[in-house]
């Protein structure tokens, strides 16, 4: 069977360069979830100095801290985001979510065969 086409959509954010998108994004949401950087890291199959320095580039690009970052003793470190980092992350998916729909509906509009 043949495959539909369909839209795709990539928001990212940018000054001169890019800095921030749906892998930024992805990284926040699993650090919250793993409570670690680590964590994260290791379900994205990325290494930490890179996730770092994509972490930092955001956060000075947008001129506040995304991450809490807590040293740990026996029981390893700990990452959160902060306030402002969350509600900056809950603002990029939901503006995502708004684009991805006026994208379906602007497609069904331009290409009503695919569509259906």
């Amino acid at each position: 069977m043949e495959e539909k086409i369909r839209p795709a959509l990539r928001l990212t954010l940018e000054k001169e360069e890019r800095f921030f998108g749906p892998g930024v994004a992805r990284i926040l949401e699993l650090i919250e979830k793993k409570g670690s950087i680590q964590g994260a890291c290791n379900e994205m199959g990325m290494s930490y100095s890179k996730s770092w320095k994509i972490i930092k580039r955001a956060e000075k690009e947008l001129g506040f801290h995304l991450l809490s970052s807590h040293n740990g003793g026996n029981s390893g470190g700990k990452s959160e985001l902060t306030e402002q980092g969350s509600l900056f992350l809950a603002r990029y998916r939901e503006m995502e979510k708004e684009l991805t729909e006026k994208m379906e509906e602007l497609f069904g509009q331009y290409f009503p065969q695919e569509s259906d």
